[in-house]
């Protein structure tokens, strides 16, 4: 096998942010502690000039004997998952100074998860996948506890690894079944074997169920979401922040590169299993969430009902269906972090708080929050001309299209009942009477990107077709 430049340049962006990681990690190590700061802000400038040099300039094609792929798809996806871990580092630096567990390493590893991010989105081989997917998925155990001296953390490591590690084996018997009744790991291979008919299809489709049942513990779709609202709740709430966007999308991305590259001739038999996995999803999310008193569990269900929204997208297998998947994801990854960053701005007296009560007189005492926490709530909740009606509105035109009438009517009523817990946190903001007011601060980063991504949202809402048109671009890219 002969690699060429060209091998290299496709790979450009995962090869410079590994470099400017390594980098940062030396300067680190030899600077201590005083180079945290420093390393933050390089960090976060590292992963946005990684997703400029995804365009710049644009190619496409395979490298390293097919086991990497970039086309519009996969770059697409790779600029969410860098402007959303991006986001994600500048977000967290005051909460970790509060608690006093601010150190160079946490950039540096939410950078090398983003890395294992973008090459899972590039996987064009079940090796290839399974590597970008535990590079990933071993920088997330470790900043799940991050916080070394509260248990809550440590509890929501321990829980994350130990199950992630249950889901990774399953992932692998799966690929080896693959592997043993298609005689190949390469997507390409896989394709054609499935084609000639000369893959034993029965083998290979309990393989997919394995490999399906990996990557849904990875987007927390129902039934293995059970680890989702207790890492959410105990880990630090930047990481939660992260978890609820970037590896979420890229494990998205992944499922839908699998199901509809390789798999594609098992359409029937996967279509089951990922609209039963939507339905179960849409259905839990909408109906664990009432009566949780923790905002953070709470979005952990919320992301759990919006993951069985995406899936209903995947399981119309059209190219209409990937789009409203791409359309839909970004929406829910501005949504995410404006809430998240007002979830960071909650403290009383210097003390983070939690608590859905404690936003009580919210609408009085800081009305401009109140209000970018009404539009992210009222576009969660799907209430048009919100930006999220838009993306549950594509979601459900193209599951029409494809004949799935019973789910989007399930989705359409699983919405209706999510409103509740969206709504209900809108009524404590401006009619219940709160003891204490939140104090945050004047200025923060958090406050900026609150204010940012309500304004997106906005801008989305009186104008979808711009991001519409991407996202359609990303969904031919996968149909050629």
């Amino acid at each position: 096998m002969t690699i060429g430049l060209e091998h290299w340049t496709l790979a450009r962006p995962e090869i410079f942010l590994a470099v400017a990681t390594a980098l940062l990690l030396l300067y680190g190590v030899l600077r201590g502690e005083v180079a945290t700061a420093f390393i933050s802000v390089a960090a976060s400038v590292a992963l946005v000039a990684t997703a400029v040099l995804l365009f710049m300039p644009y190619r496409e094609g395979t490298a390293f004997a097919t086991l990497f792929i970039t086309d519009r798809l996969t770059t697409t996806m790779k600029a969410l998952v860098l402007v959303g871990a991006a986001i994600s580092i500048l977000m967290s630096r005051a909460y970790f100074e509060r608690v006093r567990a601010w150190r160079f390493e946490y950039p540096l590893i939410v950078s090398l998860a983003t890395l294992g991010m973008m090459l899972m989105i590039s996987a064009n081989d079940l090796m290839s996948l399974y590597v970008g997917l535990e590079l990933q998925s071993l920088a997330l155990y470790v900043i799940a506890a991050f916080h070394r001296d509260s248990v809550r953390s440590t509890e929501a490591g321990v829980k994350y690894f130990v199950l992630g590690s249950v889901a990774s084996g399953m992932l692998l018997f799966g690929s080896s079944l693959i592997y043993g009744f298609c005689g190949g790991t390469s997507f390409v291979q896989i394709s054609q074997a499935l084609l000639a008919g000369k893959a034993g299809e029965i083998g290979t489709v309990i393989g997919l169920v394995f490999v399906v049942a990996g990557l849904a513990f990875k987007v927390s779709a129902v039934p293995f979401h059970m680890w989702t609202p207790d890492v959410y709740e105990g880990a630090p709430t930047p990481v939660t922040a992260l978890f609820a966007v970037a590896p979420k999308i890229a494990a998205i991305s992944l499922l839908v590169s699998v199901l509809m590259g390789p798999f594609k001739p098992l359409f029937p038999q996967w279509q089951q299993i990922i609209v039963a996995a939507a339905i179960l999803s849409m259905a839990w999310g909408a109906f664990a969430a009432l009566r949780q008193p923790n905002i953070k569990r709470l979005m952990a269900y919320s992301s759990i009902g919006n993951v069985g929204y995406v899936l209903l997208g995947l399981a119309a297998g059209t190219e209409r269906g990937i789009q409203a998947v791409v359309f839909y994801l970004a929406i829910y990854m501005v949504m995410t972090l404006g809430v998240f960053a007002i979830i960071l701005m909650m403290k009383r007296r210097d003390i983070m708080v939690e608590s859905i009560s404690d936003l009580a007189g919210l609408g009085r005492s800081h009305p401009m929050l109140a209000l970018a926490m009404l539009i992210f709530m009222f576009s969660m909740a799907g209430i048009p001309p919100l930006a999220g009606f838009w993306g549950k509105l594509y979601i459900f035109m193209a599951a029409v299209e494809a004949r799935l009438f019973w789910p989007a009517i399930l989705g359409v009523l699983a919405s209706v009942v999510a409103s509740y817990y969206y709504l209900r946190i809108v009524k404590v903001m401006y009619f219940d009477e709160g003891t204490e007011t939140l104090d945050p601060t004047t200025f923060s980063v958090n406050r900026v990107v609150a204010f940012v991504t309500a304004l997106l949202l906005a801008v989305f809402s009186l104008a979808p077709q711009p991001l519409s048109l991407i996202a359609e671009a990303a969904a031919k890219g996968l149909f050629r």
